[in-house]
């Protein structure tokens, strides 16, 4: 039985999808079958000739998209197709196709692919329109598009389905194209600058350069358990170590940790790396890299987000002490003892479990008083050893590092140290991390004993910084969810 079941016995295929299918087996009976072709050669663009309409008048251009609209109106019928720029009118007569060709373009249905050469003019109404001579049916639509008035609202449905969310709502391709931009803009300005692009393994023994739950995966010729990477930081300090002095790399991370509008359990980042450059030489090209992307494709450096005017000629610097007692009103530097800080803690009423240090008490404060301020860009400098594991221990105050964090929008967008290239305190700082993972901490950082070998190999004195592609995405193109500016965001299966 199973091997006489046919497509029909597992695709629906009442009313309009199986009128489609009726179509496509017409045109094949008859020797059209549209999936045979396979060139189809456009001259211009949609778009190029709107915008420059009066070099297209009255001239032939060949084009090619998916038909969005359609209105049969006799022997003269308008259409409209899209292709990767725009959206374009269509004229078509039974006078310039012929009969044959007229009937066969009234049978054509939205969402088909189709190849259009004409002749460019603009209607009584002004709009920029081919007349067609020829329309070639490229491919056959055999489901049809969301119901073009109502476009395409559902939210699970735009994710899981993307192509649909890019053919129905064309300014979801605008998001696209940004965060492409953004890239080209990043890449063009560090490789100006030197620095060298690299590409560095995304299985790894050991998941490091990040305080991060790892997904899991198993080598089958090695038979070994291997880890998604959580950062590329230790790999790009490796190089540092060989002698490369600016590195950087633009790829994804995995996660294992929660989903929600600021965090999918894969991502993108660029990190970087220079030699003999500090945490203040970060800060200097981490603005520059934003602030000039947003010159160069916005062509503006204050930009609208959820209702606030975001400054991206201004970013603010000051210390997380500085931070905690301007938004929490707690002084940590009045502080020399634990115990003093975390009665600061309970009397602020933020609550708290154990015993924490003075360091892990204003990281705690910081979170939960004064991180959702900084709106405005703001670079928090100087963060506790504690939670700073590979930044480089601060000579005016060993309870802290060389470290900042970027902030807009009340969410971190970059991450950044003046390097730890001490191996002795790095593998102390290991060995701290590693107790924490032994008591269940599944975010703590695993020990990486080449890591180490490489420092004692010697490394300079280096900056490094990480920045979020998607999040600096989210910001350019005023979207509220990470999900809107990933392609393709993780998703629970419909099955499940």
């Amino acid at each position: 039985m199973a091997d006489n079941i046919t497509q029909e016995d597992v695709i629906d295929l009442s009313g309009e999808m199986k009128s489609r299918r009726d179509k496509l087996s017409k045109l094949v009976a008859e020797g059209k079958n549209p999936y045979q072709i396979t060139k189809y050669s456009p001259d211009t663009s949609a778009l190029k000739i709107i915008e420059a309409f009066d070099e297209y008048e009255n001239k032939e251009v060949c084009v090619a998209g998916r038909m969005v609209g359609k209105r049969i109106m006799g022997k003269a019928s308008f259409a409209h197709i899209m292709d990767d720029t725009a959206k374009i009118q269509l004229y078509v007569q039974v006078n310039a196709l012929g009969a044959d060709e007229y009937a066969s373009f009234k049978t054509l249905d939205v969402g088909d692919i189709v190849g259009v050469k004409g002749t460019v003019f603009k209607t009584h109404s002004g709009e920029v329109s081919v007349r067609a001579s020829e329309v070639v049916l490229l491919s056959k639509s055999l489901r049809p598009l969301p119901e073009k008035w109502h476009g395409l609202k559902d939210v699970d449905t735009r994710y899981r389905q993307r192509y649909l969310d890019l053919i129905v709502n064309p300014q979801v391709r605008d998001t696209f194209r940004i965060r492409s931009a953004i890239i080209s803009s990043f890449r063009k300005i560090l490789d100006d600058k030197g620095y060298l692009e690299v590409e560095t393994p995304i299985l790894q023994t050991s998941a490091g350069g990040a305080t991060a739950r790892p997904f899991i995966t198993h080598h089958n010729t090695l038979d070994i358990d291997m880890y998604l990477r959580i950062a590329t930081e230790l790999h790009l300090k490796r190089l540092i170590v060989g002698g490369f002095n600016k590195v950087y790399e633009i790829g994804r991370i995995f996660r294992n940790e929660g989903m929600d509008t600021k965090h999918n359990p894969e991502f993108t980042t660029i990190e970087m790396y220079e030699a003999y450059a500090d945490y203040y030489d970060m800060m200097d090209i981490t603005e520059e890299l934003i602030r000039e992307s947003a010159k160069k494709i916005l062509g503006k450096t204050t930009l609208p987000y959820q209702g606030e005017e975001i400054d991206l000629s201004n970013f603010r610097r000051m210390t997380m002490v500085e931070a905690v007692k301007e938004y929490a009103g707690i002084d940590f530097n009045s502080f020399t003892e634990a115990d003093d800080a975390m009665a600061a803690l309970k009397e602020a009423g933020i609550p708290f479990e154990g015993t924490l240090t003075w360091g892990e008490a204003l990281a705690l404060a910081f979170e939960e008083r004064a991180e959702d301020k900084l709106i405005q860009p703001t670079f928090v400098m100087d963060h506790p050893i504690e939670v700073s594991p590979l930044a480089k221990k601060s000579k005016e105050d060993p309870r802290l590092t060389y470290r900042f964090e970027l902030f807009i929008t009340g969410r971190e967008f970059a991450n950044a140290f003046s390097e730890l290239n001490d191996p002795i305190d790095q593998r102390e700082r290991f060995m701290a991390q590693a107790v924490k993972r032994a008591h269940g901490d599944e975010e703590a950082q695993m020990m990486d004993e080449d890591f180490v070998e490489a420092l004692e190999v010697g490394m300079p004195p280096t900056g490094g910084m990480g920045l979020g592609i998607d999040r600096l995405t989210m910001l350019f193109t005023d979207s509220f969810t990470i999900r809107d500016v990933i392609l393709f965001p993780t998703m629970k299966p419909l099955s499940k």
